[in-house]
């Protein structure tokens, strides 16, 4: 008899539990940004205790999904367009010098895991469901990063990963079609898979750099029609302001 095809019951801590649902509801859009949201609300409709709830909320913080605003409770961020320049700019170094690696080291092992998440995002792209196809997007992306087997590149790549998974999932917005993002992740997957570092590094950097200021170009329209919403890093007091597009 063949194996079957099942995915592994995995036991995992209530707190971490809690925290994977709150943490993809804020990312899918399914808890909106600028959501006001308190312990007793999501302890109640979670049917959790309010400890087990504000471990996870802390949690959330830490990754940059949620502020605490004092005598009013949690409030999901939302990304601004300094926000968004701090992190295609960053994205766009990070991710350059990740391709640059796995192409110098590409072997058909690493080239068949990376076609495999080409083929997820594609295949998304045809069902064109927009919360699935930003998934998958950041997946490709994830799995460039994690075939460097670089662990201090990792790390630093995890500390923007959820505000990452918001700022692709945001900026669909403004993206023409799914074939379009099809077209704009190939030529990386096969720059990268043929060995050609110094090219797959450059498409990458013009993906992000040319991607990222679509984004904050809209967002930067948005903001002049809106108030200022919350962001998503520190305190504008304490940093350098997006350049003027």
């Amino acid at each position: 008899m063949g194996r079957l095809k099942i995915s592994p019951v995995v036991k995992m801590p209530i707190e971490v539990q809690a925290t994977t649902a709150l943490r993809n509801a804020i990312v899918s859009g399914a808890i909106r940004a600028g959501e006001r949201i308190t312990e007793i609300q999501i302890s109640q409709q979670m049917n959790l205790s309010r400890a087990t709830v504000r471990t996870a909320l802390h949690q959330l913080a830490k990754e940059g999904l949620l502020t605490l605003v004092p005598y009013t409770g949690w409030t999901v961020v939302s990304l601004s367009a300094e926000d968004v320049w701090e992190l295609y700019t960053l994205r766009s170094a990070v991710e350059r010098l990740a391709a640059q690696l796995v192409a110098s080291t590409i072997t058909p092992a690493k080239a068949a895991r990376l076609t495999e998440a080409l083929d997820v995002l594609i295949q998304e792209c045809k069902r064109g469901d927009t919360a699935r196809i930003a998934e998958a997007d950041f997946g490709l992306h994830k799995t460039i990063v994690l075939l460097t087997d670089h662990g201090r590149l990792g790390f630093q790549y995890g500390l923007i990963e959820q505000q990452t998974r918001m700022h692709i999932r945001s900026s669909y917005a403004i993206i023409p079609s799914p074939k379009r993002i099809i077209e704009d992740h190939r030529p990386i997957v096969e720059a990268i898979c043929a060995g050609k570092a110094d090219l797959a590094g450059r498409l990458s950097e013009q993906h992000h750099l040319a991607e990222g200021e679509k984004h904050l170009a809209h967002l930067k329209r948005l903001e002049k029609q809106e108030p200022a919403k919350t962001s998503a890093a520190a305190p504008r007091s304490a940093r350098k302001r997006a350049p003027a597009t």
